[in-house]
């Protein structure tokens, strides 16, 4: 610690028991919002070549994530009524990006899988997401730079405690 009347400040640990407000908490999600407006509207021409809306992008990404889904999972994932989820799932099948197969255990249900195509397509928006990520990395300054790297980590710890308590409470981590 520092000396009293000095400006050095004591190396104290983070208070881990200081819970942001909700207003804290709304305040950076709106920051947040914002500013994935204003990257996808940088790179929205790029976007709309590719041939899917973003509804259907995220069905991608969450049936890749999953490696396969029935219709009825996917719906819950996306918080959606199974009849929109087999809309959007019927476009992306006749664009060759997603399989759509009886479930050899329950003939009732359908499982989706990705195609090659979409891999493809999903890669596509990986790099395009990258190259924007580096364009905008190399505007900052080393200090910058340091601090965005600091709250990913802090991201990433906020993550290993949300596994952490639903591994504890026995719950099931996509």
């Amino acid at each position: 610690m520092g000396k009293p009347n000095s400006t050095e400040l004591p190396n104290i640990p983070p208070d881990t028991n200081r819970r942001p407000s909700a207003a804290d908490i709304e305040a950076v999600v709106e920051r947040y919002e914002l500013m994935m407006q204003r990257l996808i509207g940088g790179h929205a021409p790029e976007f709309t070549e590719v041939g899917v809306t973003m509804a259907q992008a995220k069905v991608l990404y969450v049936v890749m994530a999953a490696g396969h889904l029935r219709m009825t999972e996917l719906a819950g994932r996306l918080g959606i009524g199974t009849s929109s989820a087999s809309e959007i799932v019927e476009r992306l099948v006749e664009l060759d990006l997603l399989h759509r197969t009886d479930d050899p255990d329950d003939r009732r249900q359908v499982v989706i899988t990705t195609t090659p195509g979409a891999i493809a397509l999903l890669e596509r928006f990986r790099e395009l997401n990258q190259r924007q990520l580096r364009e905008l990395l190399g505007r900052l300054d080393a200090d910058e730079l340091a601090t965005v790297d600091q709250s990913l980590e802090i991201f990433h710890r906020a993550i290993d405690r949300v596994a952490s308590t639903a591994d504890r409470q026995g719950e099931h981590r996509p």
